[in-house]
Formats: C-alpha cells, sequence, structure tokens
C-alpha cells in the first residue's frame, strides 16, 4: 500500500487533521489506511470515506503496555508494506519509530510537543527520547514555525517541514449575518445573552482552569455575560466543582461549529499548542478570538486578526475578555479580519498538497488531481483485458 497512517488520539484536532488527509489522499488515488484504537466516531468517520481502518489497541499515555503496542504495530506494518509511515502525534510517535526504526520512510507528525505536558525526570526522559528517535525519522511535520524553533532549540535534529494545519471553507463557509441567531435558535441559547466560548478538551494543555479563575470577576460585572465549555476531558469534575452559575460545560459535540457561530467571543487560554486547529475554525467561522501566546497563535492570527495574550496571565486575559465584552464594533472587526486570514493563508487544500509533496520526495510516490484519474486508469485496463 502507498500511506499507513498511525494515530493516538483519536479525538479532537488530531482526529481531524487525519480525516483531512486521508480524504484528500485517497480522493487522488493513494491506497491509504489508518492504523488506531477502534474508537466508533473514528472508525465511523473513516468507513464514510471509505478509507481502511486496522483495529491497533493503544493507550494514550506511555506506560508498560507501549512494548505490546509496539509489536503489535510492527505486524500490521509488516502485513502491508507501506511506502510511508505517518506518525501523529507522541504515542503513535513512540511506538511507531520503535516498530519501523528507519526500515520505511517515516514522517512524524507531533501535533504539539509531548515534552511540553510534563515537568522534571519524566520531562527529561521525554526530551531524551524525541533526540533518540530523531535517527528514526525522515521528516519531522511541524504545524507551525515556532513548534519547529522550539523543536531545534530543545537539541532535536530532524529534517524539518513546516505544515500549517487548514480548515475546509467548503465547509467552515463564510457565516452571514444571520449565523449566530439561527446558530443560538438550534442550540435553545439565549439571543440577549453576551456568549463566551471556549472549545477544547478539558485538560490541563487548554487552561479552562485559568479561564474559570479569571470568569469570577467578569460575570459579577456583566450578569448578561455566559461562558460555554464546549468540549470533555479528564479535568471536567474538578472544573466543574469551582464553576460559578454563569459557566455551562456542554460537554463533548459533533456541531462545534454551531457553538462557535453562536459566540460574541472565543476565548483560548491554551498553555502550549502547536497550532490550534480550533484556532483556524473559529477564525473561520469569522468569530472574535483571545487566545494566549503559545506556539502557533500569533503566527494563525498575524497581526491583527485575534487579540494575544500572555500564557497563565489570569489578570490580563480577564481584563481583554471585559474590553471584549464591551466593544461589540470590535468584536465584529476582529472577526472579519479573521475570517479574511483564514481564507488567504489556511485553506485545507494547501496543507494536503504540502504533505504530498513530502511523500513524493521520500518514496517516489505520485498522485493525481483526484479520483478520477485512477478511475480512468482502472478504465484502459479494463479495456485491454477485453481486448
Amino acid at each position: 500500500m502507498d500511506v499507513l497512517h498511525v494515530t493516538q488520539p483519536t479525538i479532537a484536532g488530531v482526529k481531524r487533521v487525519v480525516l483531512d488527509l486521508v480524504k484528500d489522499q485517497s480522493q487522488r488515488g493513494l491506497d491509504v489506511a489508518v492504523a488506531c484504537p477502534s474508537d466508533s466516531s473514528m472508525t465511523d468517520a473513516l468507513d464514510e470515506l471509505c478509507v481502511r481502518h486496522i483495529p491497533w489497541t493503544a493507550s494514550r499515555s506511555p506506560g508498560p503496555s507501549v512494548l505490546k503496542e509496539t509489536w503489535a504495530l510492527r505486524r500490521i506494518v509488516r502485513n502491508l508494506n507501506p511506502k510511508v509511515v505517518h506518525l501523529h502525534s507522541s504515542k503513535a510517535g513512540l511506538a511507531g519509530r520503535l516498530a519501523v526504526r528507519g526500515s520505511i520512510p517515516t514522517v512524524f507528525h507531533p501535533h504539539g510537543w509531548s515534552f511540553l505536558a510534563v515537568n522534571g525526570p519524566v520531562k527529561a526522559a521525554t526530551l531524551a527520547w524525541e533526540r533518540f528517535a530523531c535517527r528514526w525519522t525522515d521528516v519531522t511535520i511541524c504545524v507551525s514555525d515556532s513548534e519547529r524553533r522550539l523543536g531545534a532549540e530543545t537539541g532535536l535534529r530532524s529534517t524539518w517541514e513546516v505544515i500549517q494545519n487548514g480548515v475546509d471553507l467548503d465547509i467552515w463557509n463564510s457565516p452571514t449575518p444571520y449565523s449566530r441567531d439561527n446558530a443560538r435558535t438550534e442550540l435553545n441559547l439565549p439571543l440577549d445573552a453576551v456568549l463566551a466560548v471556549c472549545v477544547g478538551r478539558l485538560q490541563r494543555q487548554k487552561g479552562q482552569d485559568l479561564l474559570l479563575n479569571a470568569w469570577q470577576p467578569i460575570s459579577e460585572r456583566f450578569p448578561n455575560a455566559r461562558l460555554l465549555l464546549v468540549g470533555d476531558g479528564p479535568d471536567r469534575d474538578e472544573l466543574e466543582a469551582v464553576a460559578g452559575d454563569r459557566v455551562t460545560f456542554v460537554g463533548q459535540r459533533n456541531d462545534v461549529r454551531n457553538w462557535m457561530l453562536a459566540a460574541d467571543l472565543i476565548v483560548m487560554p491554551s498553555r502550549w499548542e502547536g497550532l490550534s486547529l480550533a484556532m483556524l475554525e473559529a477564525m473561520a467561522c469569522g468569530c472574535a478570538i483571545i487566545a494566549t501566546d503559545v506556539s502557533g497563535m500569533q503566527e494563525a492570527a498575524g497581526d491583527d486578526a485575534a487579540c494575544i495574550v500572555p500564557p497563565e496571565d489570569i489578570g490580563n486575559l480577564r481584563l481583554q475578555i471585559e474590553r471584549m465584552i464591551e466593544a461589540p464594533e470590535e468584536r465584529d472587526a476582529l472577526g472579519k479580519k479573521a475570517r479574511a486570514r483564514v481564507e488567504k493563508h489556511f485553506d485545507f487544500k494547501t496543507t494536503c498538497e504540502h504533505v504530498r509533496n513530502v511523500y513524493s520526495r521520500l518514496s517516489g510516490l505520485r498522485c493525481g488531481n483526484d479520483r478520477s484519474i485512477a478511475a480512468e486508469r482502472d478504465r484502459l485496463l479494463s479495456q485491454e483485458v477485453v481486448q
């Protein structure tokens, strides 16, 4: 086969990036498969795309199961014999590079460095592994230049390729003047409230604890303001315990676009990122955004398409949210600039093209403009058989 994608996790931004890539590659005639845990939403999406799913049982975090996961993945690679192995996120990067060990062209796509999530001896061990594993990595794809710089500064020696995430502008189409009210009506949200929305997995990386800390005085000053947290995760119980009355935990949703369209303001208080896909999706929805200055955020926003604040600065975060609540005209202007910037710089078709070019350089893979090329080839071959 041509390309084997390996991913753990199978949710959120990584899931959407993998699905976008395999959709594009299969439509262009490549023989593609995805090895990942049998998560229902991921496997259902692969079935809809007619892309082969190879069950690979793997936990999200490293631990004693790594050896078993590596051997299972090694068997998968041997059976499929792909021309390129594309590893997504740190766990697939760990097991995949141990399994392949340079025997097949290998692409590692960290989607945010794993060593940012840990401290002390665990961080030192994670960094040591990433430095060692570079010998089994033909290309490391970083989603932002800041992610690449951080990797290089911490001693990783790789062949780097910066390929920014993108969004499908046909799906995330330009909002209309009626989008906000329509979305609120569909979601049963009040039309007259000021809604701040935070989209992301409920975990330390995404910084919802910082946002809740900043929100308490905001809710006292602006009784008509509401905060909606869209997503689920391991920190939900802890966050709910400190949230006030004007905070709603929406949970995991498949209609994220509607929640973004319903928002007056999107808040992204992350402690670290690669280049947040949720940030790009919010920009595509024409949202006013406040985001922390972590990897990729400033690159996504440019000079004036979002309000960027220092990470973990609760006081500054609160002040900027309050300022935005009081400035509807500024929110509208930011949203228009955000939509224009996504259209110019972050179309996922460009992302997919750059990834295919990486494959081509590594293994000589060529793919046509769409599935019709493969169909035409099959038609000509069948004519030869008949003749």
